[in-house]
């Protein structure tokens, strides 16, 4: 049983922390392609 929680604590925390910065990337990554697909709208102008 202490195996599965050393594990799990060396293990989980990592995956955790991706998650939470996957999260908050794509959020911006978003807002990125958002901006470019407006911008030949704004060359143009």
């Amino acid at each position: 049983m202490d195996h599965w929680v050393a594990l799990l604590t060396d293990v989980g925390f990592p995956i955790a922390v991706t998650f939470y910065l996957l999260h908050r990337v794509e959020g911006k990554l978003d807002i990125m392609i958002e901006t470019l697909h407006q911008l030949p709208e704004k060359m143009n102008s």
